[in-house]
Formats: structure tokens, sequence, C-alpha cells
């Protein structure tokens, strides 16, 4: 099967891991011999992991692992498996004294989904750590992705499902671009291509028909959804094969924002803790940084379509993948539909 993911990168390796029978789970990225690195952070309400040590004015150069789970603040814990795991392995930053393994990375909040008080951990990403490969990366409802849902506007009872994707595109002169996000937006998924909406915040509970979200905006002086869980985020990284320092990673994962800005309406909120990584795994010189972030852009919103496009529903949470069955969407009939398309386009 051909890899049409992140890890058709040489070098990049994708694992998940889950908890048995709890919505939620880790996934981590582990770059063959530590990558160059940069983050650009723009939600509100981030939760990272690391983040200072890719600050460009910092000694460091390379992280080693990268990790992304759910649980809230809980599931930053995760860093410590993904470090026991790289140590175990001699991997990390030399510092004479020993290899001190450099990990980076950002939670998303799913405790409305996960309410059994258990969250990902140290073992559950030294699990995923062990799963890693360069195999296809698992899309949908995996890992990290599996309690991620869209559509908070009206609040958590009129979501949808969200999840993880990856995507990969091919440039000149062989470079690659990469992405890999989980998607637990608080605002809706649209199609940057055709302007329609793909999931999002529904007319009410019992329904699987979607809001338009403009109109809905222009009524409100505040989110009717509130506090609490509609915490939210999108969270990923992008790779590429080209050789790039921390400075023009910064200005890489800076850019790959507009790709969240493309697919996720209304995006950057203080309810959002949007938080991108970017990582240099390869040799490829003299590509322009501004290129690679304008091929990064369309990678992450190729990636998030695809979360949400393969996730699978829960209970009461409707997933694209189930359009024209829907059976986990409470809907009186058995089954849902979705408005039509042409009054779902996002009009300015």
């Amino acid at each position: 099967m051909k890899n049409d993911t992140i890890t058709a990168i040489e070098g990049i390796r994708v694992g998940h891991a889950r908890l048995d029978g709890i919505p939620t789970g880790c996934t981590v990225i582990l770059p063959d011999g530590g990558a160059v690195a940069g983050v650009d952070i723009r939600g509100g309400a981030p939760g990272t992991f690391g983040t200072d040590t890719l600050n460009p004015l910092n000694l460091v150069e390379k992280v080693n692992g990268l990790f992304f789970s759910g649980g809230s603040a809980f599931g930053l814990s995760a860093a410590d498996g993904v470090r026991r795991y790289l140590k175990d392995s001699n991997i990390g930053f030399d510092t004479g004294h020993g290899m001190v393994p450099i990990v980076a990375g950002a939670i998303i909040f799913d405790l409305a989904v996960n309410k059994t008080g258990v969250y990902p951990g140290a073992d559950l990403a030294f699990e995923a750590c062990r799963n890693a490969s360069s195999e296809p990366v698992e899309e949908g409802s995996a890992g990290s992705g599996l309690g991620a849902t869209v559509g908070k506007l009206f609040g958590f009872e009129r979501c949808m499902k969200g999840g993880v994707g990856s995507s990969i595109l091919h440039g000149a002169a062989g470079l690659e671009v990469g992405a890999l996000m989980v998607v637990n937006a608080f605002g809706d998924i649209v199609d940057p291509d055709t302007g329609m909406k793909v999931a999002g915040a529904r007319k009410s509970r019992e329904s699987c028909e979607l809001v338009e979200t403009v109109p809905a905006l222009m009524k409100m002086i505040s989110f009717t959804g509130g506090f609490p869980g509609s915490e939210s985020t999108v969270i990923g990284a992008i790779a590429t094969n080209a050789l790039l320092n921390k400075v023009q990673l910064t200005k890489v994962a800076q850019m790959t924002h507009d790709g969240l800005a493309r697919t996720v309406y209304p995006v950057h909120t203080q309810y959002d803790g949007d938080a991108i990584f970017a990582l240099s795994c390869g040799t490829l010189k003299g590509v322009e940084v501004s290129l690679i972030g304008a091929l990064a852009v369309i990678a992450a919103s190729e990636a998030i379509l695809r979360a949400v496009r393969k996730a699978q529903g829960v209970e009461g949470i409707p997933a694209v993948s189930g359009v024209g069955t829907m059976k986990s969407c409470p809907h009186p009939k058995g089954s849902a539909k979705f408005l039509p398309a042409e009054s779902r386009r996002i009009k300015p």
C-alpha cells in the first residue's frame, strides 16, 4: 500500500497507543537521530511540554521525540514515558555525563468524552513508542484522536467526532512536506476547496443537521457552550526532508497555522490550545523556507480533513464517516442526514 502519510518521509516513525475500553490515547513521533525543530502556539488555552527548548535563542538544536496525548494536563506525564523509552535506547542530548532525551509535546482536552478518571500517562506513551513504525499512520479514531471532538459552538452535547489525520506532499527536486494533526477543535471543519462544512455544531443534540456558523455567530455576544467541557485544540506537527535551522522551522510552524485557518472556523479562540511543531528530518538543501511553509499549509489542511472524515462515532457523538447511517447519532428515526450542501457553505 502506498504511504500517503507523514511516515513516507525517511526517518520518521509514528506510534499510537490506547487504554482498553477508554476513549483516550497517545501518539508519538520519533525522528531517527533526532530532528531540528521549531514551534508556534496560537490558541488561548495551550497545554504544552518542552517548547522553551525549541526557542531559536536556546542551546539544544534537536528533539528526540514528540508526543500528543489526550487527558488534558494529566496527559503531560506522557513525556516521562517517551523519555524513558529514548533513554533505554541511549538516545538524547550528549551532556558529557550521559544522554538526556529531549522531548516536547502537547495535549488535548478530551475529559468530556473520557469520564473514567483514567488518563494517558508514562506507560501508555512508552507503549506508543514501542508501536512506532514507518508504516502508514493509522488515522481517525486512533491514539490521541480517540477522544477528540469538533464543533463545540453550542457546547459538547451538539459536537461531532474529531480524530487524528496525516498527509504528505511531494514537491520539486525530491522535496517532501508531511503533516500529522490531532483535531479537537472548538470550531467547525470546512473543506477549503469547496467552502462546504464537513463537520461541526449540530442544530440540537437529537439532530445531525449542521448549524450555519456565521449567522449563528452574528446573533451571539458570547459562546453559549461556555465552560466546562468546551476546552479544545488542534495540535500537530509538520515534517520535511529539507535541511532547515530552528529559526526557519519556527517560520514554517507559524505559516502552518494558515492551514488551521483554512479548515477550522472559528479558530485560535480562547478555548483552543492550538500548537504546531515543525521538524527538519533530511539533508535536502537550497529550498526556500517560505515555499516549505506554503506547502505545509496545504499538508495541514489535508490532515485535518482526513482526521474528521476517518473518525468513527461514539455514543451520542456522530462522525462524518457515518453519513447515511450514523448509528451513533441520537436521531429519533435511527438515522440522520446533513443539510443540503449549498446551505452548509460558509458565507462572509
